[in-house]
């Protein structure tokens, strides 16, 4: 691990010939030859010992690699997480909007894991779930591989209790509590999911908590865990939630425009310790934008 970062991997497959930053450029060409040379030098691709990669080195059989991923613009989120729980085996985490929990696209060192990585000093830290980058509220990380199995089976059994607050448009014609479920599948548009006729696979629990004007703070338990699924079961319904940049249309703000949060909370987190049998809960320190500023007196729903 370096400064929070954990290595990549990459195996070459047997060549005759060729120089290590010649076979590298051919095998992963998104990250350019110059951009391997430059890690090169700098020490940051290793071999299986650890020991640096050097560009002109010629190795004829398969070799396994190891690279440390760095962006050298990456933008600064002006935004604080905060450790909410850590024992030998857990670490619960209260993340704000905009940050990525892993290493993605514009950003690496601020991401959730590797500020955690590097504040805490957790080489083995891997998060049991994931949030969207959009969505604020609790991350569930295993702090060690040995028990990291047990904790992902509480996922996969839906074992583990989770609930979300939004905002979203209130339609007094739709009925609460509710449950909704779809098939819903991957959308042509980049990232985007929709719900499509077929076989169910997405199911969320819905209710309304209050109702102010012209919108409603909903409380939102998937029983599945489709990506986007709140989002777009929400949307589905016309109650899109509020700021939501993908749903019912693109609309991503600017880089560095912090201005409209989706209004979209992971809340709780409910489970019983598959270790100690302990029953465990866990609540959000976050809250979202509520009353919403430009509504009427809230009533209860």
């Amino acid at each position: 691990m370096r400064n929070g970062v954990s290595p990549s991997c990459v195996v070459l497959p047997a060549h005759h010939a060729a120089p290590l930053l010649d076979r590298l450029a051919t095998h992963l060409p998104v990250v350019g030859r110059d951009e391997w040379l430059a890690r090169m030098l700098a020490g940051d691709v290793v071999d299986a010992q650890g020991q640096p990669a050097r560009p002109e080195q010629v190795v004829k059989g398969s070799v396994r690699l190891f690279y440390y991923r760095h962006l050298p613009n990456e933008p600064e989120l002006p935004f604080e997480h905060q450790v909410l729980y850590q024992d030998e085996h857990l670490l619960v985490a209260d993340k704000p909007h905009f940050m990525p929990v892993t290493p993605t696209g514009r950003y690496v060192q601020q991401s959730l894991l590797v500020r955690l990585k590097r504040q805490l000093g957790l080489p083995d830290l891997s998060p049991l779930h994931r949030i969207d980058r959009d969505t604020a509220g609790l991350v569930l990380f295993s702090v060690q591989p040995r028990t990291r199995g047990a904790y992902q089976a509480l996922f996969r059994e839906r074992s583990m209790a989770k609930a979300y607050d939004a905002v979203a448009p209130w339609n007094a014609d739709i009925a609460f509590p509710r449950e909704h479920r779809s098939r819903m599948e991957e959308s042509p548009q980049f990232f985007r999911m929709h719900e499509v006729p077929g076989e169910l696979n997405s199911h969320t629990h819905m209710a309304v908590q209050a109702v102010q004007g012209p919108w409603a703070l909903y409380r939102l338990e998937p029983v599945s865990g489709k990506r986007h699924q709140l989002r777009v079961h929400m949307a589905a319904l016309g109650l899109p939630l509020r700021n939501d940049p993908f749903y019912p249309e693109v609309n991503d703000p600017p880089e560095g425009d912090y201005s409209r949060p989706l209004q979209l909370l992971a809340r709780s987190l409910r489970f019983t310790d598959p270790l100690t049998g302990q029953e465990l809960h866990f609540e959000s320190q976050l809250r979202l934008q509520w009353p919403v500023a430009d509504a009427t007196t809230p009533v209860a729903a």
